[in-house]
């Protein structure tokens, strides 16, 4: 009777951890299941670089504008006065380099060249060498492959195929899944020939570089008509153009930069050859329009390409360096997702037509909002801005005036290529 009660007991006991056994496994499958999102939603938040959908860089979870420089300046200090004047992003080509960078708080990107098939094992080599020597540097953003590749002066013919920038594309991957890597293009190929190279880059810019003078004598990238863009709008604000015209290229799903001028095109010639009288630097209103006319059409970084073709120091130095540093100041409000204000436009006569006109992009950052504004035309436009019913004035950043908001408008007076930027009370 004791053994057949001991029997019994010992069953009972083995069901009972058979069962809470089974239990314990069903309750760890439907916590899996249930908090599938959460390991999800920790993965991404973990990851160090992307960008959300509207193109913006996060960095560690933080968003952020980019303003960036090719070349470093020629003086004793080139990273803290990079730093100084508001970048954020710079080329660097060695560890020394990446080091100051770092030290500087400047994040960097590295040209790695592509894969030839010519070269293919010692390109191999030669890429695995620079990922595993930079990948854990903090200040690592971006690598770039290949410089324009699908622009070759006075030919059709792309200087690097699509097929080659994939194959490195996907060896950088392979090694470095977390950086992005960055093309740039040069402006006149078309949007299909362009589009070929989406599947080999994360993010992509422009080159637009329109201060050119009248008479110049064309030479590389320079068109007989003296232009390096071929658009039918000559003018700075073809800037915006471009970028809308990149974003097209990566169907707005990619990020876009803008890559604008730091030099002057005579500046780029030997000095034997150069012409005095068309030495022309942008100035400081054009540089800063150029800027806010690619930020307002959607660019969500701003590098600037040619300064060590410039003298420095130089007012245009000075000039430059006053964007740069106002974009450092603008970097929440640049930033922060654009907003939609539903705001209606409505010019008045001065005489002249208005052909784009004042374009326009809210933000709101820091609890008050933005209105960047250019005006894209080359004649002078007063416009007034309707839909502002929640705002009695506004403050116009670096002009020092304030202006009146009457039962929701807002009207102020725009000279050729202008910039006006509203922070609203």
């Amino acid at each position: 009777m004791q053994q057949s009660i001991g029997n019994a007991t010992f069953i009972l006991h083995k069901m009972n951890r058979k069962f809470f056994k089974n239990i314990t496994y069903i309750f760890l499958i439907f916590t899996l299941l249930s908090c599938g999102s959460c390991i999800k939603k920790g993965s991404e938040e973990s990851k160090k670089f992307g960008f959300d959908p509207d193109g913006m860089i996060f960095i560690k979870g933080e968003r952020e504008f980019i303003v960036g420089a090719y070349h470093l300046p020629k003086i004793e200090d080139p990273f803290g006065t990079l730093a100084t004047n508001g970048y954020n992003y710079v080329k660097v080509s060695n560890a020394a380099e990446m080091e100051a960078a770092s030290e500087n708080g400047l994040h960097t990107w590295i040209y790695t060249n592509s894969i030839s098939e010519e070269k293919k094992e010692e390109d191999k080599l030669r890429i695995s060498g620079l990922v595993n020597e930079f990948i854990d540097h903090p200040a690592l953003l971006f690598w770039e492959m290949e410089d324009e590749p699908a622009f070759t002066w006075n030919s059709a013919k792309p200087r690097i195929l699509p097929d080659q920038m994939k194959v490195t594309y996907d060896f950088i991957k392979q090694l470095d899944p977390d950086h992005l890597i960055i093309t740039n293009h040069g402006p006149v190929n078309l949007i299909s020939t362009l589009k070929k190279y989406n599947s080999s880059t994360d993010l992509v810019a422009v080159d637009v570089y329109p201060v050119v003078p009248h008479g110049i004598v064309p030479s590389y990238a320079l068109y007989p008509d003296g232009l390096q863009g071929d658009l039918l709008n000559p003018y700075i604000s073809q800037v915006g153009e471009y970028v809308d015209k990149m974003k097209k290229v990566v169907d707005d799903s990619k990020p876009v930069f803008a890559v604008l001028q730091g030099f002057s095109w005579e500046m780029l010639k030997p000095e034997a050859e150069r012409d005095p009288s068309m030495i022309l630097y942008p100035s400081y209103e054009e540089s800063r329009f150029m800027a806010y006319n690619a930020i307002v059409h959607g660019a969500n970084g701003i590098i600037y390409w040619g300064t060590n073709y410039t003298p420095q120091p130089s007012p245009f130095m000075d000039d430059l360096n006053k964007v740069t540093r106002e974009l450092a100041e603008m970097q929440e409000v640049l930033a922060a997702p654009a907003l939609d204000l539903n705001i209606i436009k409505e010019y008045h006569e001065l005489m002249y037509s208005v052909d784009t006109g004042v374009e326009i992009m809210a933000k709101k950052a820091g609890g008050k909002t933005y209105l960047l504004t250019v005006n894209s035309d080359k004649n002078p436009v007063k416009v007034s801005f309707a839909g502002l019913s929640g705002f009695k004035n506004a403050l116009v950043l670096k002009e020092g005036k304030t202006v009146e908001i009457i039962k929701g408008i807002l009207t102020d007076y725009y000279r050729s290529f202008d910039v006006h930027i509203y922070q609203f009370k």
